[in-house]
C-alpha cells in the first residue's frame, strides 16, 4: 500500500497504486538511463478514480530525476477543437522557440505541421490529414531529442479531440528508437469512432495492464487517518468506505468536507457522511456553488464554457464582468477546490490561465447550467473569441452549440472555420462546420455551394457521404457552370472509390449532355473515358476504344483537356495491345516539353492523381521505364513535399515499386510495394490501392522465388475473388493465377488463368505484359492438353507482335519455347534472349539465360544468367541456374 507524503485531502495520496508507480519510476530510470528506446504506459480506470493524481505523481517522479515533463489534458466540451491536445503538450516548446529556431528545427516539416501548431500561416490548398500527423510526428522527434529525457502526459485522453490522437498513436508506434516516455490516462468506453479506435491503438501498443480498482476498506482507513488523523475510529472509516465506494476523488472531497466541518471522526458521527458526500458531488457540488454567490457561480459557468487552459480574460468578458471583479471570483473559488492556477493540475504554468481542479467537477458545472442559457453562452462565447483575433476555427466549437437561427453570419462564419480547419489537415472538423452551416440553413443562393464545399471537405474521408451532399448540390442554383462541372467530376470520383462506375460514368454524361462543346464539356468526355477505361466490366469496350480513338484523332495537345484525352487513349491502347510506338506518342504529346503541364501536377486538383498514374502506367508497359520511372519519382517526392502521405502517396510507391520490379530490380521493388502497403494500412483497409500494391508485391515475390511470402500477403489482403469491379495492375486474374499454380493449386490455378483469357477477349485485345496469363495458362497445359498450350502460345506471340516491345515479344518467344524440345527450343530461347537483352526488364533477361543455357548446355550462357539472376535478387533463379552449372561442370551445387 502506498503511503502518501503529509498533506491536506485535497493533495489526494496515492494509496494502493504500487504496482502502477513502480512501472512509472522503472520507465523513468530506463530513460535517464540512456535507453535507446521509449516507453508507452497507459492507465485507465472510471471517473475519479485516481488517474489525474497518477499523472501529478509521475510528473514528480519525472522532475526529481532531472527530467522535461509537457503534459496536456482533453476536455468534455472541447473535442472537437482539433489539434487541442497536441498544441497544449507542445506549448512550453513552442513558446521558447523564435520564429526561425522553429523552421529551423521542423526543418521540411515546417509548413506541413506548422499550421496544425498555430506557429505557421496555412497555405489555400487542403492539408492531407496523414501527412499533417506525419509532420507532427517527425517535429516532436526533433524536440524530443533536444529536450532529453522528456516525459509526455496525456490525461483524459478520452476527452482528446481525434487529430491529437491519430498523432499520439502515431508516435507512439515510433519510440521504438526515441528516447521518450509517454504516459496516458483516460476512461474505457467513453470514446467513439475514429477516437476509439486510436486508443485502442495506443492500449495495444502499450501492452495490458490491470484498470485501476477502488480503494480497499483498508487503504479508505489509512487515507481517512492520514487526512483526518490517526484517532479516526473504525466505524467511522468503514463509513466514508462505504458512502464514497473506494472512489479515490469522492473519498478525498469527503475528507475534506468532513475537515470543514466541526464534527469528530468517530462512530456517532459517521451517519453524517452520507448528507456531506451529497454536497461534494453533483447537484451538491452546485449547491456549494451558488452558495459562492451569484458572481462566482456566473464566473464558473463561464470557464466551464471555455473549457481547458481558461483565460481569465475571456472568462471575464464572457461573464460580463470586470477583470478584478473576476480576479475575485477566481479565488473564491479556488478556496472553494473549484477552480486552479493551470500550472496546479498540468504543472505548466500560463499566465493567467485556469483550470477546474477535477474534470467531474468541470462536467457538473457545465450540467448545471440552464440549457437555453448554456446555449446563448456558446453564442457569446463565439463573439467573444472572435473578437479576441483567435479566428473563426476557434470561434466555431461555440457556434456547434448554438440553435439553428436563419443566420446567414453564422454560415459564413462555419465555412470560414471550415476553410481554415481544412488547411491545418482537419477535414473531420470541416465537415461539423458544415454540416453545422446547413441546419441553419444557408441562404438559397449560398445553398449549393455550402453542399458543394462539404462534399470537398469529405471525398477523402467518406465517399459515400460525399455523393450525397454533391449531389444534392447539383439539384439547386447556385453553382456556375466550372464549378458544377467541378462538383460531377468530384462526385464521379466519389462513387468510383465507392465502387459504383456505372453510376460515376452516368453521372458525367448526363452533365455533358448539357454543354455546349468547349473545355468543360471535353474535360467531362475524358472523365467519361477514365471512369470506362478503369471499369472491368463495361459492356462494350472495342466500341468504347473505337469511339476515343475518334475523338482524340484531331487533337493537338493545345490545353489540359486535350492532354487528358491523350494520356486516357494512351492508356487504353496500352491495356488492349495494340502498337507500342503509338501508346508512346501519345503519352509524349500530353506533356510539354517532356513535363507535366501547368495545372495538371500531382497535386493539382481539377483533374485526379489517377490521370497520371494512367500516363506513368503506360508508359512502364510500353517498355518505356526511364520516363515512367521519372514520373512516379516527382509523384512522390511531390506529395512528400507537400505532406501528402495518405492514399496518394501510397499508390505512388505501389507503381514506383512496380517500376523497379520491371527492371528487375526485385530487392528494391519489395522494399518500396511494401512501403505502399504500409501507408496505404494508414488510410483504411480493403481499399483499391490495396489490391493493386498487394498484386504488384505478389508478383514480385514470386519472381524471387519468394512463394510462402506471396501466399503470406495474399492471405493478409484478401487476395480472392470477389475481384474488384475496377481496373487493377498488372491484371490479378493472371497474377492470382501463377500464385496458385506455384502453391500446388493448379486447377484453381488454370480457372483464373482462363478467367483472364475471357476478360481479355471481350475488351478487344491484351497487353502480354499487364495481363501475363498466357504464359502460365500454356505451361500449365503443355501435358494435359498440348495442343490447346500451344494455341495459347501462339495467340500470345501474335498478340505480342501486335504490341510490338521486346519485352512483350522476348517473353512470348520463351513460352514458345518451354512448349518445344531440341533446336526448336534452343532457337526460341535465343531469339527471347535477344529480345530481352535490348529490353529495359532484367528479370526477365536472366530467366530467359538460364533457360538459353540450360537447353544449349552451355556453361557460358549459364552463368552469364547466374550473374544477372543474382543482382536482380532472383533467389529461386540463383539456386536453378547454379543447380544446372553445377550438373555440366559434375560439381554438387554448394549450399546456399
Amino acid at each position: 500500500m502506498t503511503e502518501a507524503r503529509p498533506g491536506t485531502a485535497a493533495s489526494a495520496p496515492l494509496w494502493e497504486r504500487d504496482a502502477e508507480l513502480a512501472a512509472v519510476a522503472e520507465a523513468v530510470d530506463a530513460l535517464c538511463a540512456g535507453s535507446a528506446s521509449g516507453s508507452l504506459l497507459v492507465f485507465t480506470g472510471e471517473a475519479g478514480i485516481g488517474k489525474t493524481a497518477l499523472l501529478a505523481e509521475s510528473r514528480r517522479i519525472a522532475e526529481t530525476r532531472k527530467c522535461t515533463v509537457w503534459s496536456a489534458r482533453g476536455g468534455e466540451t472541447i473535442t472537437s477543437v482539433p489539434f487541442n491536445v497536441v498544441r497544449q503538450l507542445l506549448q512550453p516548446a513552442l513558446v521558447a522557440l523564435m520564429p526561425d529556431e522553429a523552421r529551423e528545427y521542423f526543418g521540411d516539416w515546417y509548413d506541413i505541421a506548422g499550421p496544425a501548431l498555430g506557429i505557421a500561416e496555412s497555405g489555400d490548398r487542403q492539408a492531407d490529414p496523414q501527412g499533417v500527423c506525419d509532420g507532427l510526428v517527425a517535429a516532436v522527434r526533433r524536440l524530443a531529442r533536444r529536450e532529453w529525457p522528456l516525459v509526455l502526459l496525456v490525461d483524459d485522453a478520452h476527452w482528446a479531440d481525434q487529430e491529437s490522437l491519430h498523432w499520439l498513436a502515431a508516435f507512439a508506434e515510433r519510440l521504438d528508437d526515441l528516447p521518450v516516455l509517454v504516459v496516458v490516462a483516460r476512461r474505457p468506453g467513453d470514446a467513439t469512432g475514429e477516437s476509439a479506435r486510436h486508443l485502442d491503438s495506443i492500449g495495444a501498443l502499450a501492452g495490458p495492464m490491470p484498470s485501476l480498482r477502488a480503494l480497499t476498506p483498508d487503504a479508505t482507513a489509512g487515507l481517512t487517518r492520514a487526512t483526518l488523523g490517526a484517532h479516526a475510529d473504525v466505524p467511522f472509516c468503514r463509513e466514508v468506505w462505504a458512502v464514497t465506494g473506494g472512489n479515490p476523488y469522492e473519498t478525498v472531497e469527503l475528507l475534506a468536507k468532513v475537515q470543514d466541518s466541526d464534527f469528530e471522526p468517530v462512530e456517532d458521527s459517521a451517519s453524517e457522511l452520507r448528507a456531506l458526500n451529497r454536497a461534494a458531488r453533483g447537484r451538491g457540488l452546485v449547491d456549494r456553488l451558488e452558495g459562492l454567490g451569484v458572481d462566482a457561480t456566473r464566473f464558473a459557468w463561464a470557464a466551464a464554457i471555455l473549457g481547458t487552459q481558461i483565460s481569465l480574460e475571456l472568462a471575464a468578458e464572457l461573464a460580463g464582468m470586470p477583470r478584478d471583479e473576476a480576479e475575485r471570483c477566481a479565488a473564491l473559488l479556488g478556496a472553494a477546490r473549484i477552480l486552479t492556477e493551470a500550472g496546479q493540475t498540468t504543472g505548466q504554468v500560463d499566465d493567467g490561465d485556469l483550470e477546474f481542479v477535477h474534470p467531474l467537477i468541470a462536467t457538473a458545472v457545465y450540467r448545471s447550467i440552464p440549457d437555453a442559457l448554456r446555449t446563448a453562452m456558446h453564442g457569446v462565447a463565439a463573439s467573444v473569441v472572435t473578437a479576441s483575433g483567435l479566428g473563426a476555427a476557434a470561434a466555431s466549437r461555440h457556434l456547434l452549440e448554438v440553435h439553428p437561427d436563419d443566420d446567414p453570419e453564422l454560415v459564413e462564419q462555419m465555412r470560414e472555420a471550415a476553410r481554415e480547419h481544412l488547411a491545418v489537415g482537419a477535414p473531420d472538423a470541416a465537415r461539423r462546420c458544415l454540416e453545422r452551416a446547413l441546419l441553419e440553413p444557408p441562404l438559397p443562393e449560398v445553398h449549393a455551394r455550402v453542399l458543394y464545399e462539404l462534399g470537398c471537405a469529405t471525398l477523402l474521408t467518406s465517399p459515400a457521404t460525399t455523393i450525397g451532399h454533391l449531389r444534392q448540390a447539383l439539384t439547386l442554383h447556385g453553382l456556375e457552370e466550372e464549378l458544377r462541372v467541378d462538383a460531377v467530376c468530384r462526385l464521379s470520383s466519389a462513387l468510383i472509390h465507392n465502387d459504383q462506375p456505372e453510376e460515376a460514368v452516368a453521372a458525367v454524361d448526363a452533365e455533358a449532355d448539357r454543354l455546349q462543346p468547349g473545355p468543360a464539356r471535353m474535360r467531362l468526355q475524358a472523365v467519361h473515358y477514365m471512369w470506362e477505361g478503369v471499369h472491368v466490366a463495361e459492356e462494350d469496350a472495342p466500341g468504347r476504344s473505337r469511339r476515343l480513338a475518334e475523338l482524340v484523332k484531331p487533337l493537338t495537345g493545345r490545353d489540359n483537356s486535350e492532354r487528358a484525352l491523350l494520356i486516357l487513349r494512351a492508356f487504353d491502347a496500352m491495356t488492349r495491345g495494340e502498337n507500342a510506338e503509338e501508346v508512346v506518342e501519345n503519352c509524349d504529346r500530353a506533356l510539354v516539353n517532356g513535363r507535366l503541364a501547368p495545372g495538371l501536377g500531382w497535386t493539382d486538383t481539377e483533374w485526379s492523381f489517377e490521370l497520371l498514374m494512367m500516363l506513368g502506367i503506360s508508359y512502364a508497359f510500353a517498355d518505356r521505364l526511364d520516363r515512367a520511372e521519372g514520373l512516379f519519382t516527382e509523384a512522390q517526392r511531390t506529395y512528400e513535399h507537400a505532406g501528402w502521405s495518405g492514399g496518394h502517396l501510397a499508390v505512388a510507391h505501389a507503381f514506383g515499386g512496380y517500376v523497379l520490379r520491371r527492371r528487375g530490380r526485385l530487392v528494391d521493388a519489395e522494399e518500396s510495394l511494401r512501403e505502399a502497403l504500409r501507408l496505404a494500412d494508414r488510410v483504411g483497409s480493403g481499399l483499391p490501392m490495396h489490391w493493386s500494391a498487394a498484386c504488384m508485391l505478389i508478383d514480385t515475390l514470386l519472381a524471387r522465388g519468394h512463394v510462402g511470402a506471396a501466399e503470406e500477403i495474399a492471405e493478409r489482403y484478401s487476395f480472392e475473388p470477389p475481384h474488384p469491379s475496377t481496373i487493377v495492375l498488372p491484371d490479378t486474374h493472371s497474377i492470382r493465377g501463377r500464385l496458385l499454380i506455384a502453391t500446388g493449386r493448379v486447377e484453381e490455378g488454370v480457372n483464373e488463368l482462363e478467367t483472364a483469357e475471357k476478360r481479355s477477349a471481350a475488351r478487344g485485345g491484351h497487353n502480354t505484359v499487364m495481363a501475363p496469363w498466357a504464359g502460365d495458362l500454356a505451361r500449365t497445359l503443355a501435358v494435359s492438353d498440348p495442343r490447346r498450350a500451344a494455341e495459347v502460345a501462339a495467340d500470345a506471340r501474335t498478340q505480342a507482335e501486335r504490341f510490338g516491345t521486346d519485352s512483350a515479344i522476348g517473353e512470348a518467344l520463351r513460352c514458345a519455347a518451354a512448349l518445344e524440345t531440341g533446336r526448336r527450343s534452343v532457337t526460341l530461347l535465343a531469339q527471347a534472349v535477344a529480345y530481352l537483352e535490348a529490353s529495359p526488364c532484367a528479370y526477365e533477361h536472366a530467366a530467359a539465360r538460364v533457360e538459353y543455357g540450360i537447353a544449349s548446355h552451355s556453361v557460358t550462357e549459364l552463368t552469364r544468367g547466374l550473374t544477372l539472376a543474382r543482382t536482380c535478387g532472383a533467389d529461386s533463379l540463383v539456386t536453378r541456374a547454379r543447380e544446372a552449372l553445377a550438373m555440366h561442370s559434375g560439381r554438387v551445387p554448394r549450399p546456399r
